[in-house]
């Protein structure tokens, strides 16, 4: 029976007449094709080669036999229910004609015309019973699409063996388990069709709760990720990357379950995994010194790498058949080894040790070695063993060993990784065996060499500090000598002057010869000041590059003929406020300092440079512009391990007897004091730079010599009369003197004790021209005390007077005029003569107030 065709052509069956004619005219005349048919033996055959719709007469039917025709009728396929028009006799219908009740029965699908009819009728009727058909073959075409696709879908999942494709009824009972999941887990779909498929998961995500988790989420989401490591049915893990999903609900929106695809990716997994674990090995046998450490370490990594309950190693006893475990590594909820076992208890498996062969079994219950003593194996979790023996000089001194609590497979590619852990870690700890006996061996030997250099360095230590004492020694000894040589000076020219009946022109000498010998005391203790880099700066503002050229000639001499100096300036402000004495005395030190070290032959470079900021030196980092000065020699350079220590006072790398350490240390001293720095750089046998950094300032128009010039002269001493002076000083006999000697010049002074009193005083009178104060006194300091004048006195102008004075070699810019003690008279009144004519100038001069002339009147 062919079945396959769509024809759409219309079958006439009317054996009377020329009914079947004049009925096939009709239908084509309406555009439908038709063949009339002579018999109901000849219908079948066209049937069979397909048709639309039947047109058949009630006589047609009435006395033949319908058997054939309705066997071929009941054959039909699903989508199939062929349409007939029943042409009847009047009054032929089915509430007239109970007759045509068979007809129905037979027929099936049949429409009744009555005779005569129109043949318009019978026109409708038939396109009518043709689009019926057309919409069976419409129906054939979907259900033969839907049959291919179910075969290619049945064909793709058959095929899919590295995929496992599940489905399951909303309470997670498998409803079908593909040929790739039989391969994957190792349950046929027999076994697992209408189970739980909660049993594919580790008993750890069980008892978490992951199955339904994913199930929720799954429903929640439209999709659940699935990735993670799986429980097989022979006990071992299989790791799966995939999703879970919900299937369509029913026609009635009903819950129809889930599907779960997902692919073995073991394999890859896996090598991901080892090549971690191994990157994990190499990180802590660098870090670990301890073999037992390192041994635990391992042990560790392949526990938690392969999901085992124990790992650890032991020390085996190979006569008394017993492995010694001092620590092991294990999972949550598994007891410890540690302690000794004795093999013959949980098996006679040694024998195979003993060989040097490494033991492995997925289940103690089925090895023949274990199956006595499975319980006893089962009871120390470790039913599923691998045990690798570690053997030196052909015999087991120890073993690696993994266990499990319950029945597991060991793939290959997991023995492997055993077996390279291992071999790395006997590698490590032969090595650290090894390193540890060199480091004993050279412990005793180091030993040795740190007493020697212990004594040596005692013995170097004392060196130096003889030198520091000779040093020092040789300083106080000639400073005591020179001294007492002044005193000598001063205390014969006293006795003198007391001699009654001297001459005036022997007593002018006699006091010319004191105050002298003052002087020279005076720069004594000016170059006790600067060794100790405590020394009073006097900044001014002056031009580096000038200075530099000014006592280049000078540089010269001291670093002799065969040394070429040479300068670079760069930039046209290398303007500084700094003590220029004290400048140049830095430069000679490292120019000195730069001779030594190329024996008295080579270049010596200066370059002056102004910067933006100063760059990183030491622990400061200066934001201002400065003025870099350096200089560079081609000596013989400095280590690098000597070079923090250049500007240590004393410290030196030249020989014995060349150098006292204390040039750079005045470098540094006068750096920091000016409020900058210095830096050095050498490399050993190309030379060295000492760069010294002074904050840059900026030209104020008049030159110190401009400014000397516009000074006014001496003139006459006593040229203070009618200005008051307020003296300020603790010590009574200095004061004494410095109010006498302002009064001989004609000052009127008034004394005050400290600086509190003298404050004081000048709130009270405020009619004082100058203030003439110490620096150290007790309380508030001389720098301190012109600075509370300044703000609330600023008419009236502060001098300061010091012999030495931490606060002033702290705080070179306090911006006051500076006596240094002694002085003499000449040169205080020259100062004083000074600060007057400049607050004439400002005009801050003031008439006495009534309340003070009312006093001096009284």
């Amino acid at each position: 029976m062919n079945r396959s065709t769509l024809s759409e052509r219309a079958l006439v069956l009317a054996p009377r007449g020329r009914d079947a004619t004049l009925a096939s005219v009709i239908l084509r005349e309406a555009d439908l094709l038709a063949d009339p048919c002579s018999s109901l033996l000849d219908l079948i055959p066209e049937l069979n080669a397909g048709a639309a719709f039947v047109v058949v007469t009630e006589e047609a039917l009435a006395t033949a036999d319908l058997r054939t025709l309705s066997t071929w009728l009941a054959e039909q396929e699903d989508w199939s229910d062929l349409p007939f028009v029943l042409l009847t006799t009047r009054g032929g219908g089915l509430e007239r004609n109970p007759a045509a009740r068979r007809f129905l029965d037979v027929l099936g699908n049949v429409t009744f015309l009555e005779r005569p009819f129109h043949p318009t009728t019978l026109v409708s009727l038939a396109r009518s019973a043709l689009r019926s058909r057309r919409r069976q073959y419409e129906a054939r075409a979907r259900l033969q699409a839907l049959r291919a696709s179910e075969q290619g879908l049945r064909l793709v999942i058959e095929s899919a063996a590295d995929y496992a494709i599940i489905t399951t009824d909303p309470e997670r009972r498998v409803t079908s388990w593909s040929v790739g999941a039989e391969a994957i887990f190792g349950w046929t779909a027999a076994e697992m069709r209408g189970r739980s498929a909660d049993v594919i998961f580790t008993p750890v995500d069980r008892a978490s709760g992951q199955p339904a988790a994913e199930a929720s989420d799954a429903r929640a989401k439209g999709f659940a990720p699935d990735e993670r490591w799986h429980q097989r049915a022979d006990g071992s893990q299989v790791f799966l990357r995939g999703s879970m999903r919900p299937l369509p609900r029913d026609d009635q929106g009903h819950e129809r379950g889930f599907i779960k695809i997902a692919r073995d990716e073991t394999g890859r997994q896996f090598a991901e995994t080892r090549r971690m674990a191994l990157v994990e090995l190499s990180d802590r046998i660098r870090d670990i010194e301890d073999p037992a450490e390192l041994s635990y370490a391992a042990a560790e990594i392949l526990g938690r790498t392969l999901r085992v309950s124990r790992a650890g190693y032991g020390t085996i006893d190979k006569a008394a058949e017993t492995i010694t475990i001092k620590r092991d590594w294990n999972a949550p909820g598994i007891k410890s080894l540690a302690g000794v076992l004795h093999f013959r208890d949980y098996g006679s498996y040694i024998e195979d040790l003993k060989r040097g062969e490494t033991v492995v079994f997925a289940d103690a219950e089925n090895d023949p070695r274990t199956a006595a003593t499975a319980n006893a194996l089962k009871t120390i979790s470790a039913q599923s063993i691998v045990n690798m023996p570690v053997t030196e000089q052909g015999g087991i001194v120890a073993l690696l060993y993994l266990n499990h609590a319950s029945a597991r497979e060991w793939a290959p590619a997991e023995l492997d990784l055993i077996r390279e852990v291992a071999e790395r870690t006997r590698t490590a700890v032969e090595r650290r065996r090894a390193e540890r006996e060199i480091r004993d061996l050279a412990a005793s030997l180091e030993q040795r060499v740190t007493e020697r250099t212990t004594e040596l360095m005692r013995a170097e230590e004392a060196l130096r500090h003889a030198q520091k004492m000779e040093a020092v020694g040789q300083l106080t000894g000639g400073v005591a000598h020179d001294f007492n040589n002044l005193l000598t000076i001063i205390k014969s020219s006293t006795d003198l002057l007391r001699r009654p009946g001297i001459s005036e022109e022997r007593r002018r000498r006699y006091v010319d010869a004191i105050s002298a010998t003052v002087d020279r005391a005076s720069k004594l203790t000016g170059q006790l000041l600067a060794f100790a880099r405590r020394q009073a700066l006097k900044p001014h503002v002056f031009d580096t590059a000038e200075r530099v050229q000014a006592i280049i000639d000078m540089l010269r001499t001291i670093v002799g003929s065969r040394i070429r100096i040479e300068t670079e300036v760069a930039g046209k402000n290398c303007i500084v406020e700094a003590d220029s004495s004290q400048f140049e005395t830095a430069l000679v030190n490292m120019a000195v300092n730069a001779r030594d070290a190329m024996n008295g032959e080579g270049s010596l470079l200066i370059q002056i440079e102004e910067l933006a900021a100063r760059p990183v030196a030491h622990e400061q980092t200066g934001k201002d512009a400065c003025v870099a000065i350096s200089l560079t020699d081609t000596g013989s350079g400095i280590a690098a391990e000597k070079l923090t220590r250049v500007f240590e006072p004393f410290y030196t790398t030249k020989e014995v007897g060349k150098g006292t350490g204390l040039g750079l240390s005045q470098v540094y001293g006068f750096a920091k004091q000016s409020g900058g720095d210095v830096t050095v750089k050498s490399e050993v046998g190309r030379g060295t730079t000492f760069t010294l950094y002074l904050p840059r300032a900026e030209r104020d128009g008049t030159s110190d010599d401009q400014a000397t010039l516009a000074a006014p002269s001496d003139g006459p001493l006593f040229h203070g009369r009618g200005r008051r002076v307020l003296v300020v000083e603790d010590n009574v006999d200095v004061g004494r003197s410095s109010t006498q000697i302002l009064e001989d010049l004609g000052y009127e002074t008034t004394l005050a004790a400290n600086a509190d009193e003298a404050l004081k005083l000048l709130d009270e009178v405020n009619s004082f021209d100058i203030v003439f104060s110490d620096v150290i006194m007790p309380g508030m300091n001389g720098v301190d005390l012109g600075r509370e004048i300044r703000r609330h006195h600023p008419g009236v102008p502060v001098v300061l007077t010091s012999g030495y004075s931490e606060v002033l070699a702290e705080d070179a810019r306090h911006g006051f005029d500076l006596i240094q003690k002694p002085y003499a008279a000449e040169e205080l009144s020259r100062v004083l003569r000074r600060v007057s004519a400049v607050k004439s100038d400002k005009g801050t001069t003031s008439a006495l107030p009534s309340k003070l002339t009312s006093e001096h009147n009284a």
